[in-house]
């Protein structure tokens, strides 16, 4: 029997049903630094890091807020009931937050924040410590309140601001390790050790920057790292690192956490997966309805 040729239109219906298999046999695309906007005034970006590590994806994950349509709040153990702790998401869900991360390192009676830490209605540890940034929030309100010009989160750089005059203004006060000086310098020594990371920075807008990082770096290299991506840093404070380290979103219909995991001379394994409780975040909520 005669076989027929093909048509050229059939031939190019055949190519153009084959492209969707030759495109799902090739490498998944890097991730770009491309802004998802979740919901007005909250942004997810995920940044592949210009420079490696010797564990995991390499990614990045910061959430960008608008102050203008969320505020930060501060959620203590201590200020509850709770006989224990939560993870970040627990506590996204308990108190109704779109997001929430890890808000600095805690003694070992796990409660307790190891410097400053207090909002407008309760104190979890009243010591101004070492720390060199204080993260503050929550505009003090009344005759004695913070003056209208008074930005709705700051980082208080104690080596630039004065601390007497800027932290009546707020609520809230987290105070931790500073990662990048009020000039813009980093300020950690460099080290052989690594781990994964959490960590709250500003922008240049003033818009607040929730971090997270899996894949561990020394901290030195991960803020020269965070200064590479077009995120407009302007100040960063540490929260944490390790396996403890955690960042929950709920938000435009969905609920994501990432967890950290190593951590050099306590867990050197990229194999954690769950979240640990922690007795204190900073949470994201947003603005009431006028």
């Amino acid at each position: 029997m005669e076989r027929r040729r093909p048509s050229a239109w059939w031939l190019l219906v055949s190519i153009l049903a084959l492209l969707p298999l030759l495109h799902a046999s090739e490498e998944p695309p890097t991730p770009a630094h491309v802004w998802q906007r979740l919901e007005p005034g909250l942004e997810l970006g995920v940044f592949q890091s210009p420079r490696g590590s010797p564990v995991g994806d390499e990614l990045i994950t910061v959430l960008r807020v608008d102050p203008a349509h969320h505020d930060l709040v501060l959620q203590m153990a201590s200020a509850t009931d709770l006989d224990g702790n939560l993870t970040a998401l627990q506590w996204a869900r308990r108190e109704g937050l779109v997001a929430a991360i890890n808000s600095s390192m805690f003694r070992t009676d796990h409660r307790t924040s190891t410097e400053l830490m207090r909002s407008s209605t309760h104190v979890n540890n009243p010591t101004l410590g070492k720390g060199k940034t204080v993260l503050t929030f929550e505009r003090a309100s009344g005759t004695a309140g913070a003056p209208a010009d008074t930005p709705p989160v700051r980082i208080l750089d104690r080596d630039c601001d004065d601390l007497d005059a800027w932290l009546p203004r707020y609520g809230s006060h987290v105070q931790s390790i500073r990662m990048l000086s009020c000039r813009g310098a980093n300020v950690w020594s460099d080290s052989e050790r690594i781990w994964s990371h959490a960590c709250i920075g500003l922008d240049t807008a003033g818009r607040p920057l929730l971090i997270h990082a899996r894949s561990p770096w020394s901290t030195h290299d991960f803020i020269d790292i965070l200064r590479e991506l077009p995120l407009q840093l302007d100040r960063l404070q540490y929260a944490e690192g390790g396996p403890e380290a955690q960042l929950a979103v709920r938000s435009a219909g969905v609920e994501r956490e990432w967890v950290g995991s190593y951590e050099t001379g306590f867990w050197e394994a990229d194999d954690n997966q769950v979240a640990w409780p922690v007795p204190n975040v900073v949470g994201v909520k947003r603005k009431a309805e006028p």
